[in-house]
């Protein structure tokens, strides 16, 4: 599914170089759902932004699903990204103006799908999470944990084989978060959509089958995660 070899990511900050991912070799099998854990600063973010083909490495290779990212222009790059990566960030990037049905159709007008396909897509998408009845609600009339579902519908909505989530319960209280999480999860198994989480909750990393920690830019430890079942009723 995703091959990283010996790639590096390093920035200049005056006379100073910084390596901010330091030559790591990654694999990530499809349907897997895993987490990647370590202190601010430790390369988590930037780990992801280079597997999902936002950033370029300055040195090393990835490959998505068999194609080499070096390989392909930055055309050819934007399109993999739109049919097989999906993102979800902590803030939500939900457009305000928008209703939620609206937002989660953004992927699919990039991808020039006619209207009502999108239509029926988005619906479908917001079914999965919870959120069919409220479609035609905007962002401000949603709680967080359902503008996150709502981000993590625009994120399926285009069927990607790769769902990749950047401290998607940064903002949630403990049972949203524990919610958002179980339902990234039942995704992972009823789809086999692979799934990849930044996170600095332990909690969040207790619930994945696999745990990646890096420090100084170097993978810490690579171990099965105790995959904790969840009783999110229970936290209330």
């Amino acid at each position: 599914m995703i091959l990283a070899r010996g790639i590096t990511k390093t920035y200049r900050i005056g006379p100073v170089e910084i390596n901010a991912v330091d030559s790591l070799d990654v694999s990530i099998a499809a349907g897997e759902f895993l987490s990647i854990v370590g202190p601010s600063g430790s390369g988590k973010t930037t780990l992801l932004h280079l597997i999902g083909l936002l950033d370029t490495p300055t040195s090393g290779s990835i490959s998505i699903d068999g194609m080499e990212a070096g390989d392909l222009s930055a055309k050819e790059l934007t399109r993999l990204r739109r049919e097989k990566i999906g993102f979800v960030f902590q803030e939500f990037n939900l457009l305000p103006v928008l209703r939620a049905r609206e937002n989660v159709e953004l992927p699919l007008r990039y991808l020039k799908v006619p209207a009502p396909e999108r239509y029926h897509r988005a619906m479908e998408a917001l079914e999965k999470v919870g959120l069919g009845e409220r479609a035609n609600n905007r962002p401000g009339q949603l709680s967080g944990g359902e503008q996150q579902r709502v981000a993590i519908a625009r994120a399926l909505v285009t069927n990607p084989v790769l769902v990749l989530a950047d401290e998607p319960t940064g903002e949630l209280d403990t049972y949203n978060t524990c919610k958002v999480i179980e339902l990234m999860r039942d995704l992972n198994r009823e789809t086999g959509q692979t799934f990849a989480i930044v996170t600095h909750d332990p909690m969040v990393a207790d619930y994945t089958r696999r745990i990646i920690t890096l420090r100084d830019g170097k993978i810490a430890s690579d171990s099965a995660g105790p995959e904790v079942e969840m009783r999110c009723d229970d936290i209330r």
